[in-house]
C-alpha cells in the first residue's frame, strides 16, 4: 500500500484545495449527523467535483444501514468506504459485495488488548485504521484530537499495513512516524481552528512538518 495522507472531515472547497495542493492523497467526507464534520449528501456530491481525478474520495460512516449507504454511493461515488462504527466482519463483507468498493475498517485503540479485535477482519477489510478510543461520555467515535499510546502498536505483525489516526498534528507527526510503522496517516482535528473548521494555514503547516519528518527518516 502506497503511503497515503488523508485529510478527513472536509466541508468546503477551500479546505479541499488546500489539502490536495499540499499533498493529500485522500479526502474524507463524514456522513454521521452527530459529528461537527458531518456533510449532507447533496453537499458532498457538489464538493466531489473538486476532488475527482486528483485524490481518492473516502466516505466515512458509522454503522450505516444499506439505504443510507445506497444514497451516499449513488450520489457521491466514493473511491473508498470507511466504516468507523461497530461493524462486524460479516457486515464489512456484505458492504464490499454490495458496492464493489474497497473498505477500510477503523478500530478504537487505547490499550494493547484492543488490538485483539483486528484478527477477524484481516483478509476481509482492504485497509485497517487505528484511531484513539473516544472519551467515555462521547457518542462520536473519532475526531477528538487525542492520541493513544502508540507504544501498544509495537506488538503488531511487522507486515500488517495500517493507517494511523488520532490527535496527529504538525507538532507530533515526527514522533508518530518515529514510533510507529504506518502505511498512511489520517488527519482531522489536527488541522482545525475549531471542531469541524479546517484551517488552510494549519493544513500547510502539517504537510511542511510531515515533509521534514519523512526527510529526516530517509536520511537516518
Amino acid at each position: 500500500m502506497a503511503f497515503d495522507i488523508k485529510i478527513c472531515g472536509l466541508k468546503t472547497e477551500a479546505a479541499i484545495e488546500a489539502a490536495i495542493d499540499s499533498g493529500a492523497t485522500q479526502c474524507g467526507f463524514i456522513f454521521f449527523a452527530k459529528s461537527p464534520r458531518h456533510v449532507e449528501i447533496s453537499q458532498a456530491a457538489t464538493l466531489r467535483q473538486a476532488i475527482a481525478g486528483r485524490a481518492a474520495l473516502v466516505a466515512v460512516t458509522v454503522d450505516a444501514e444499506d439505504g443510507y449507504l445506497d444514497e451516499i454511493v449513488g450520489a457521491v461515488k466514493p473511491d473508498l468506504l470507511q466504516l468507523h462504527g461497530s461493524e462486524t466482519p460479516g457486515r464489512v463483507a456484505e458492504i464490499k459485495a454490495r458496492y464493489g468498493l474497497a473498505v477500510m475498517k477503523a478500530f478504537a485503540i487505547r490499550e494493547a488488548g484492543d488490538l485483539n479485535k483486528i484478527a477477524p477482519y484481516r483478509g476481509i477489510a482492504d485497509r485497517l485504521l487505528f484511531d484513539a478510543k473516544p472519551p467515555k461520555d462521547s457518542d462520536v467515535p473519532g475526531g477528538h484530537g487525542v492520541a493513544f499510546d502508540w507504544q501498544v502498536l509495537e506488538s503488531l505483525d511487522p507486515d500488517l499495513e495500517y493507517m494511523l489516526s488520532g490527535g496527529i498534528n504538525a507538532a507530533n507527526v515526527a514522533e508518530a512516524l518515529a514510533r510507529t510503522r504506518p502505511a498512511g496517516l489520517d488527519i482531522s482535528s489536527g488541522v482545525e481552528s475549531a471542531p469541524g473548521v479546517k484551517d488552510t494555514a494549519l493544513i500547510a503547516a502539517f504537510f511542511k512538518a510531515l515533509e521534514t519528518a519523512r526527510l529526516g527518516q530517509s536520511v537516518e
